[in-house]
């Protein structure tokens, strides 16, 4: 199974989220069961840059075989006592291309839930000369994917301030996720231009089915 928390906290407890970014890894490790992990800001997306960020919220993807136990690990218990809300997903691979970190971390399940709604991860560690091309390229599709129909939620998310950047969006059905993918002028444009410019060093775009999705990150005042 794979997991996504993200955690929405007040900007009084951001020094308790970057100590978290920076030792979470060590912890991961040694959680048995664990194959995969990823700590990540977030962000708008809308540009990519630092002025993105939106540090009052933060996550972490993982693939697990125990979502139980993963739940009950200290180290989540840690990030509830900061956090005002959380939001879970727990969802099953149905598609994954591409390297993350040189592997390609999420196995696609053997069957999938029965729940319409489909989660999509995209992420790329960009060439450090492509950068500012990239972050102008990027708007028009940020603009495209926020008013697509069918999408719950989008977010911005990185492992770094700069170069290694993704996307998760929630979306009611498949349908509605391969409608922006595929017949998206502006995705379909920056598409060909990844392809002309060879932006990235590593890319990866999964497709997960969601088996359930547990609280929300959103409509909370964290401005204490």
């Amino acid at each position: 199974m794979t997991v996504v928390y993200l955690w929405r906290i007040r900007k009084r407890s951001l020094i308790f989220a970057l100590a978290h970014m920076a030792l979470d890894r060590f912890s991961l490790a040694r959680i048995s069961g664990v194959s995969f992990y990823k700590s990540i800001g977030t962000g708008t997306g809308e540009r990519f840059t630092p002025s993105d960020a939106d540090v009052t919220l933060w996550g972490l993807i993982a693939q697990t075989d125990s979502i139980e136990n993963l739940d009950s690990t200290s180290l989540v218990k840690r990030w509830r006592k900061i956090a005002i809300t959380e939001e879970r997903i727990v969802m099953e691979a149905i598609s994954s291309h591409g390297q993350w970190a040189g592997i390609n971390p999420f196995p696609i399940a053997a069957r999938t839930s029965s729940d319409e709604r489909v989660v999509a991860i995209t992420r790329a560690r960009i060439k450090w000369n492509m950068n500012r091309l990239f972050w102008r390229s990027v708007p028009p599709v940020t603009r495209s994917l926020h008013s697509q129909p069918g999408l719950i939620h989008a977010i911005g998310i990185g492992e770094a301030p700069i170069g290694l950047q993704g996307t998760l969006s929630v979306w009611k059905d498949s349908a509605s996720l391969r409608a922006f993918a595929y017949q998206g002028e502006e995705h379909a444009r920056v598409i060909q231009a990844t392809k002309e410019h060879d932006w990235y060093s590593e890319e990866l775009f999964a497709r997960f089915a969601v088996v359930e999705i547990r609280g929300s990150i959103g409509g909370v005042n964290t401005a204490e």
